[in-house]
């Protein structure tokens, strides 16, 4: 009798074990980052922002959570591929940087949980049905409303004030970049500008332009987040330096990098706020429940040095009013 209870005790401890190793497998979580390359440092930053705010929340990866990457570098048919992998690898949450990686992935799946950062106009470019309660499967950080466009264009005008042509670099393919257009092409006659749209895709199209729009003077720029101009910011930056446009960009690093300023979230406290969201998806909350957040961080970076570079005199109030001035 005492050898059935036994034998009946193991047999039922037997069928509890794969129960409770699977219940210690490592959580797995896929990372797009579709903008940069593996040895970006900006890229480098967001992730290690993501990996500490996500580390004092309780996970390690490689000990509780495996982390998958990957790195797009603002390729459009290395998002496509990378989001491809990346569903058929079917993890338990996506993280995922920029619109058009999200549009992608929102097209190959409706149930894996998915945190963006660094989207513009979430409801406007249809991933989510509203913020406070965004439905579906996906939530996150947006990174600007459309309202930026006209702000871009004031600072920009208020730093150059004989500035009467601006050409906006964006992507058609990126509605939130459409959105942003239009916006500074709605104040633009009260500023005494006229916009000029220059759709961008590769270096040649954005090269050949710049020098047809610096053909005449009083011209400069505004360049909208998207992963060609994030990929491409030296190049832009560049370009913005030889023919002599006043240019603003949408990220600090734009003008540490030697851009005249910029204005825009900080994308490395958007990272951080993801970490906390893939942590309550994890603990068993809904995406669809957890309400988009819109950016209270912003910085406002001006570089002297690139200022007289240009031959600008920036008035006094503005660089007041930054929050880094780079001389």
């Amino acid at each position: 009798m005492r050898r059935r209870q036994f034998i009946t005790l193991l047999g039922g401890a037997a069928a509890t074990w794969p129960s409770a190793a699977h219940a210690q497998q490592p959580r797995r979580i896929g990372a797009l980052i579709a903008n940069y390359t593996q040895t970006d440092r900006e890229g480098q930053a967001s992730i290690a922002a993501f990996l500490d705010t996500f580390q004092k929340l309780g996970w390690t990866d490689g000990r509780n959570v495996r982390i998958e990457y990957y790195w797009a570098a603002g390729d459009t048919e290395r998002i496509k591929a990378s989001a491809a992998a990346l569903v058929r690898s079917a993890p338990d949450v996506i993280v995922v940087a920029s619109s058009p990686a999200l549009v992608e992935l929102r097209r190959l799946t409706s149930t894996i949980p998915i945190v963006f950062t660094l989207v513009g106009d979430p409801v406007g470019s249809g991933f989510v049905a509203g913020l406070a309660r965004p439905g579906g499967n996906v939530t996150g950080f947006q990174a600007f409303d459309p309202a930026m466009g006209s702000k871009w264009l004031g600072l920009l005008k208020e730093a150059a004030p004989n500035l009467s042509r601006v050409a906006v670099l964006f992507g058609s393919d990126v509605p939130a970049n459409v959105a942003l257009l239009r916006a500074a092409e709605a104040v633009a006659p009260s500023l005494g500008v006229t916009v000029t749209a220059v759709d961008v895709h590769d270096g040649g199209d954005i090269e050949r332009a710049v020098a047809t729009f610096a053909n005449r003077t009083d011209g400069g720029l505004i360049v909208l987040a998207n992963p060609f101009t994030l990929t491409n910011r030296a190049s832009i930056i560049i370009l913005a330096a030889r023919y002599r446009l006043p240019a603003i960009y949408p990220f600090r690093y734009f003008a540490t990098e030697g851009g005249l300023m910029s204005y825009g979230s900080d994308q490395i406290d958007q990272w951080r706020g993801a970490a906390t969201y893939v942590d309550r998806i994890l603990r068993g909350e809904k995406p669809g429940e957890l309400p988009v957040q819109a950016s209270t961080k912003f910085e406002l970076v001006v570089n002297l040095k690139t200022a007289k570079a240009l031959g600008l005199n920036i008035p006094p109030g503005l660089p007041l009013r930054a929050d880094e001035v780079i001389e």
